[in-house]
């Protein structure tokens, strides 16, 4: 029985592979999708899903020396929240007419965004998810274990870790933190999202935030005993071995963890621990050097990764928990450099913002 849902998740999944081939190439012809011309791109979607879900036999290709091959430029934008909203109860997937109509909301939500304003320009290839390859999905959450679809309990420990950083982010002064970077992100040393790829959003988060942030490509690089894994997001690069080499000793650590590969068949196997939890270092949820993700990546299709992982740190969690998506193809597949702070005037304004408020006599 298991099995069996286990294959039908999939097949409805493939079944909203709409934008994998068909609205990511139509996303980036401005004369036939126009700025808010939403309807436009979700139908597309909905013909190039059906054009694939009728694959039959589909194989997995394979590199020159054997391997299942994943290489490509992969989205990793989702509008489905990371936890399933409370209101679905147990409802663990939508209709396909649902699942279209809770894409098309999120679109129109991201089309309505001025353009005049200047922000961050979060998908490169469109000013919004739904013009670069964000796809609509019958899944209500992506979180899939436990089956209510949300983060289990926090532990003792993370509660009172988390409410002595918010305490303390009350208690500081903006411009401090302005003036010092207070994280490798702000700093353009660390990106957001290589470790895990896919997070989703929190329901009641906007759009930009379910979308996957700044960043939305990944870069599959293989090679003969190794893949690499390649997000800009201030250039984040994961160099995995697949030699059955052992781990690095534990007092050993990276900030992206210290990753170990393996191939499940057609499924690359990835184990990563090892991450550091220093500040002005930040794991995956305000995570502890405790955390471990196992992430597994298969081929399901031309232009479809399926990925899956799994999250273990008991210093934050009462439990392990696991996702469940798919990856559409980025085609044609360019990969564009993350710029940082050159020109970022939302910087530049918070700066000013600060030096304005301290003449006027007012703190920060």
């Amino acid at each position: 029985m298991r099995i069996r849902v286990h294959r039908l998740s999939i097949a409805l999944m493939l079944l909203i592979v709409g934008v994998v081939s068909m609205a990511v190439v139509v996303a980036q012809a401005p004369s036939t999708i126009t700025r808010g011309d939403t309807e436009a791109a979700v139908n597309a979607a909905a013909e190039a899903a059906r054009a694939e879900a009728a694959l039959e036999e589909w194989q997995a290709p394979r590199t020159s020396w054997g391997d299942p091959d994943l290489r490509g430029l992969w989205m990793t934008a989702t509008y489905t929240p990371l936890e399933r909203p409370e209101e679905l109860g147990a409802k663990a997937f939508y209709t396909e007419e649902e699942a279209f109509a809770e894409f098309k909301s999120a679109a129109d939500a991201d089309a309505t965004v001025d353009t005049r304003t200047m922000h961050y320009d979060w998908k490169e290839f469109g000013m919004e998810a739904w013009q670069s390859g964000a796809r609509p999905n019958l899944r209500t959450s992506l979180i899939v274990d436990p089956d209510n679809g949300r983060l289990p309990p926090l532990t003792p420990e993370a509660q009172e870790r988390r409410a002595a950083v918010a305490a303390a982010a009350r208690e500081r002064n903006p411009s401090i933190s302005v003036r010092t970077f207070g994280n490798l992100y702000t700093r353009c040393v660390q990106g957001l999202g290589a470790v895990p790829l896919v997070r989703g959003g929190n329901p009641g988060a906007d759009s930009a935030a379910r979308a996957a942030g700044v960043t939305a490509e990944v870069l599959f690089f293989q090679s003969p005993g190794y893949v690499t894994i390649m997000t800009q997001s201030n250039n984040d690069v994961r160099i995995i071995p697949l030699d059955g080499r052992p781990a690095l000793p534990s007092h050993v650590r990276h900030w992206l963890g210290d990753p170990r590969g393996r191939w499940d068949g057609d499924t690359l196997v990835v184990e990563t621990a090892n991450f550091i939890d220093k500040t002005p270092g930040t794991n995956f949820l305000g995570s502890t050097d405790a955390l471990r993700v196992t992430e597994r990546f298969t081929r399901v299709g031309p232009n479809t990764v399926r990925y899956e992982y799994t999250v273990t740190d008991p210093n934050t969690w009462t439990r392990p928990w696991s996702i469940d998506t798919l990856l559409p193809r980025v085609d044609p597949g360019t990969f564009y450099e993350f710029a940082c702070h050159e020109h970022s005037y939302g910087l530049i304004n918070v700066v000013m913002g600060t030096q304005i408020r301290e003449r006027e006599g007012n703190s920060p």
